[in-house]
């Protein structure tokens, strides 16, 4: 930053005017503001909320529980369970939707979900947490599911239930930014609909993936526009995602579920991958694959890959979307022997 000339000046910031903020007791003025502050955990309003965790307070938790519930689920859910169980810890999810890790294909997470069961993860859909209360030195979460009340004790219990924008001290209305509960209304430029000479990027942009390398490129698209003027938007339908788990799950584009909502006419490549050469090599527990291809143009337009490298892999399809590179074209390339791109040609 120094060798750029970029004053950094540490302290709580806030607005005091549609161009300036103050910073403990200093005020600054500028022709462009950008909003980068990031998410903080959800809070959820639930008798007991003062003994939940954050996915920061595990992180830097020197001392391994035995047992440990997260509320929410999640990729942080997953992930963190994850490490958890392979270190002996009993880990329970409960997520209040019927359906887990919505962002992600449904048969993917399907795959997922009976690989952590494996694992001795015990996991609850349609389940409601009443309350967290303390008891013998432990926490015992209570929770409805089906009707019927069930009570699971842990020594920590985690708050996974998402992230929200962290903007709560930023005095917003000071700035003349409109927003909604945390909620910066923003237009395709990622500025502020209310003040335009505020601009907003990273977790703080509500509706796009809370991703670092999603902040990275929204920070690159504002950069832009505050210097060529608003011509830039971001584009987020062929950015990758995984979650990092073992297996990890990734998929880019569309779910089989999106495609058909859309009304498009596609050819649906599912492989169960588990028996293939590769996956025996690296004995993995799950393989799966599942390629979404527009029949009438021959176009990837969803891919979502359980385990095989997935994580790696996504980007190969991510790159063909992007680049409108065809299934055929895609199936016809060579790929180096025996590695798990390989293995894209039979997956088409």
């Amino acid at each position: 930053m120094a060798k750029r000339g970029v004053d950094v000046i540490y302290g709580e910031a806030a607005f005091v005017g549609s161009n300036a903020i103050r910073v403990d007791g200093r005020e600054f003025e500028a022709r462009n503001i950008v909003i980068a502050t990031g998410s903080k955990p959800r809070p959820l309003p639930i008798p007991g909320a003062e003994h939940l965790t954050t996915s920061d307070d595990v992180l830097s938790d020197p001392v391994l529980p035995r047992a440990v519930v997260f509320i929410g689920g999640g990729v942080i859910a997953f992930e963190l369970g994850h490490v958890y169980a392979r270190a002996g810890v009993d880990v329970t999810i409960l997520e209040a939707l019927p359906q887990l890790l919505g962002g992600f294909d449904a048969d993917a997470v399907a795959q997922l979900r009976g690989e952590s069961e494996r694992l001795g993860i015990g996991i609850h859909t349609k389940a409601w947490v009443r309350k967290v209360e303390e008891a013998g030195g432990r926490l015992r979460v209570s929770f409805a599911k089906d009707g019927v009340e069930s009570v699971v004790e842990a020594d920590r219990v985690v708050n996974c239930a998402g992230r929200v924008a962290d903007v709560e001290g930023l005095d917003l209305g000071a700035g003349v930014v409109v927003h909604r509960e945390g909620r910066i209304e923003i237009d395709d430029h990622l500025r502020s609909r209310s003040n335009p000479d505020v601009y907003v990027c990273g977790d703080a942009v509500w509706n796009s993936p809370q991703l670092s390398p999603i902040a990275t490129y929204e920070g690159g698209i504002v950069g832009r526009n505050i210097v060529d003027g608003p011509k830039h938007r971001p584009d987020y339908s062929h950015i990758p995602a995984s979650l990092y788990s073992i297996p990890a799950v990734a998929g880019v584009g569309l779910t089989e579920a999106k495609a058909r909502e859309r009304g498009l006419h596609v050819k649906i490549h599912v492989n169960d991958m588990q028996g293939w050469l590769s996956a025996r090599t690296y004995a993995e527990a799950v393989a799966w694959s599942k390629i979404i291809v527009e029949e009438t143009t021959d176009r990837i337009v969803g891919a979502h890959l359980v385990g095989h490298a997935g994580e790696e892999l996504i980007h190969i399809f991510a790159l063909a979307m992007k680049h409108a590179i065809t299934a055929s074209q895609l199936a016809d390339m060579v790929y180096g022997f025996p590695t798990f791109s390989a293995d894209i040609r039979n997956m088409l």
